[in-house]
């Protein structure tokens, strides 16, 4: 009966040993996949970060390509106003 108790204890001890081994792989494993999770944060904050800093680039040229536009417009309705001036001046001769 003493070698089976002994026998008993001994199995309850390796399965505990088998479960909190298996317990510390589960910590590992979870702390790798939270560790990697972050990283793919970081990278997407990374990424997005740039595209924000790109689309403000974009934003500004667009900017300085309307201001450019709109100087042409007003420089266009001027040459226009002047040569109605100068047709109406011929037509009158």
């Amino acid at each position: 009966m003493r070698k089976i108790t002994i026998a008993g204890f001994a199995l309850a001890t390796a399965l505990t040993a088998g479960c909190a081994s298996t317990n510390q792989d589960a910590l590992d494993e979870a702390n790798s996949t939270a560790m990697s999770a972050e990283q793919t944060a970081d990278n997407a904050l990374n990424t997005a970060n740039s595209a924000s800093s790109a689309a403000a680039a974009a934003q500004k040229t667009a900017d300085q390509a309307l201001a450019a536009a709109k100087a042409a417009q007003k420089a266009a309705n001027e040459a226009n106003e002047r040569a109605k001036r100068m047709l109406e001046r011929a037509s009158q001769k």
